[in-house]
């Protein structure tokens, strides 16, 4: 199999210059690929690239509000986007609210339409969710056909289109194959719907076993040791309440460029 190893910020460059749409694994504040998000945040500050860009989470955290607070993003499609008991996410709140960030509208079953149509090759996954509430508004992509068996009006959830997929993975091997654990989000069906599948890894190790993620799906494999911090990598290390802590109260005031500088150079990037 083909050595698909590169560096972090190698990685970071393979993300369109702009308007690409982007999907990061993970689960709430559970093994986020946040060495990935500063790498592309470091990018940005020296090249003003990536741009306008499309953030595609299942659920997103601190990963995708570093993103926002640098005025990366464009538009977010996700069920739930905050920081579970730490509170708000505060870049999103702030850009949500002052119209800054289009907030697509979505649930867990438009998200989840999305992807089985994506994964099935077809335009749309027709469903029952969404029949008789006011969300259709919200979304005129969405749109209602007709059961040709049954007569019956469905809603039809368009299948999501991802260039890139970052997970962050317990241990991958050179190859591409990698080991994320029993709490997977969508991780896997992230890998089988992007154009570009990027594993950053705890540790790199020369063959697995077992992998819920197979090397043909992979196209880039990074070691990023700790690479979730300050969010947790179950069984290897839980989330760092501190860090997450002194985020909230350093976003919007003159602390907040410190933090970002050390948590840069926590991982070998510079923002310089």
């Amino acid at each position: 199999m083909a050595d698909k190893l590169i560096s972090l910020r190698a990685a970071a460059e393979m993300v369109p210059g702009r308007g690409a749409s982007i999907a990061f694994g993970g689960v709430t504040l559970y093994r986020r690929p946040m060495a990935f998000a500063l790498a592309l945040l470091e990018r940005f500050r020296r090249t003003a690239e990536p741009s306008g860009l499309t953030l595609l989470s299942f659920t997103s955290a601190l990963e995708s509000d570093l993103l926002v607070g640098e005025g990366m993003v464009s538009t977010t499609r996700t069920c739930y986007f905050g920081l579970e008991i730490f509170g708000l996410a505060p870049h999103f709140t702030r850009a949500a609210s002052d119209g800054s960030l289009r907030v697509q509208e979505e649930t867990e079953a438009s998200l989840a339409n999305g992807l089985r149509a994506a994964m099935a090759g077809v335009g749309f996954m027709p469903s029952l969710a969404w029949i008789g509430t006011d969300l259709p508004r919200l979304r005129p992509d969405v749109r209602t056909v007709i059961d040709p068996y049954s007569g019956e009006a469905l809603i039809a959830f368009p299948a999501i289109e991802c260039d890139v997929a970052v997970i962050h993975a317990l241990a991958a091997d050179p190859s591409g194959n990698a080991r994320i654990g029993g709490n997977q989000g969508v991780d896997r069906e992230l890998c089988l719907i992007a154009r570009t599948v990027i594993v950053t890894a705890e540790t790199i190790v020369p063959a697995l076993e077992q992998a819920e993620i197979v090397a043909p799906l992979v196209t880039a494999v990074v070691e990023a040791p700790q690479g979730a911090w300050p969010t947790s990598c179950h069984p290897l290390y839980p989330f760092d309440g501190l860090a997450l802590l002194e985020y909230t109260e350093s976003v919007g005031n003159a602390t907040y460029d410190g933090l970002l500088g050390r948590w840069l150079a926590r991982h070998g990037l510079h923002d310089g």
